[in-house]
């Protein structure tokens, strides 16, 4: 932890040992900064907030008391993680998601805010709904979230809907432990379920909302992507083919046959991908809204859907 007080008596101030924590962190973001990262000080300041366990107000309170061995040996061995590029979340091992913590390890995709359009999107086109609307009260939705991951877009919108049940499937049985510890510790782990499947072939029945953030990198192109998701994101989370659309022709072949009446179909997508994406569900039968952007102004979201009887255009 780090040392308070003043210099012990009969010490020479001229003798200190060790470094303070504002000097280790301008080290770290001095190191950080050569490294090519783009916020230096603040993840700095973030790492050794994480490493000693206090707040950053606590940091500015004791930026010129020593920094213990153990504690700076620790700090500096997060500062070199970060530095070849391993993002932040990943060394706490944690990611906030539309204002809640999620477990993240290596099994799992890294959400990121560009995600939360996801979410968005399906508690606006709830609200829009009129049939049945009496008895379900808006809320008593069956959710399938394909590619779960950590869980991030199903166990949010079982949070947000308290009535709603839902499957997360994945074909990644590590990454489904993550979304199942994630669902206890949100609450939800009673109203949900974690299928280890391809796509939906261990599945049965209708679902209200399919949610999924498909793979959607052309194979070629991972290799060129930041560090932060080439290296750490795993590969078959961002591998979406040679051309970065086989999920969602995967998505389109099975969107009739699992979309109860009215029932909406999510999907994030990548930068100029809307066009594509829309013709490929368009050749199944599927009705397309317009995409959905982001807060960078970027399409990120298609939602489809079978019918509109139910629900309001």
């Amino acid at each position: 932890m780090v040392h308070s007080g003043p210099v012990p008596a009969g010490k020479p101030v001229g003798k200190r040992t060790g470094i303070t924590v504002g000097e280790a962190l301008g080290a770290a973001g001095r190191k950080l900064h050569a490294a090519g990262i783009d916020q230096p000080g603040l993840d700095g300041r973030l790492l050794l907030g994480f490493t000693l366990n206090v707040s950053q107000t606590e940091l500015i309170l004791h930026h010129d008391d020593l920094l213990q061995a153990g504690a700076r040996n620790r700090f500096e061995a997060l500062v070199c993680r970060r530095a070849v590029g391993e993002p932040v979340s990943r060394i706490f091992g944690r990611r906030e998601f539309y204002g809640r913590e999620f477990r993240l390890d290596p099994a799992v995709l890294d959400p990121r805010g560009d995600t939360e359009t996801v979410v968005e999107y399906a508690l606006e086109l709830a609200k829009r709904r009129t049939h049945r609307q009496a008895e379900n009260n808006g809320r008593h939705f069956r959710l399938l979230d394909l590619g779960t991951g950590s869980g991030a877009i199903l166990l949010t919108l079982l949070a947000e809907w308290p009535e709603a049940t839902g499957i997360g499937v994945d074909i990644s049985a590590a990454a489904l432990r993550i979304a199942a510890l994630n669902a206890v510790e949100m609450g939800v782990s009673e109203r949900s379920e974690f299928v280890c499947s391809d796509w939906d072939a261990a599945l049965a029945g209708v679902y209200d909302f399919i949610l999924c953030n498909p793979p959607y990198i052309a194979s070629a192109q991972i290799d060129r992507l930041d560090p932060d998701v080439a290296v750490f994101d795993p590969r078959q989370a961002l591998d979406g083919g040679a051309d970065g659309l086989d999920a969602y022709r995967a998505l389109a072949n099975l969107a009739a046959g699992r979309l109860a009446d009215g029932g909406w179909l999510l999907v994030e997508i990548g930068q100029g991908q809307g066009r594509e994406v829309t013709t490929i569900f368009s050749k199944v039968g599927l009705v397309c809204c317009a995409p959905r952007s982001d807060l960078s102004g970027i399409d990120r979201v298609i939602a489809a859907r079978v019918n509109t009887k139910s629900w309001v255009k």
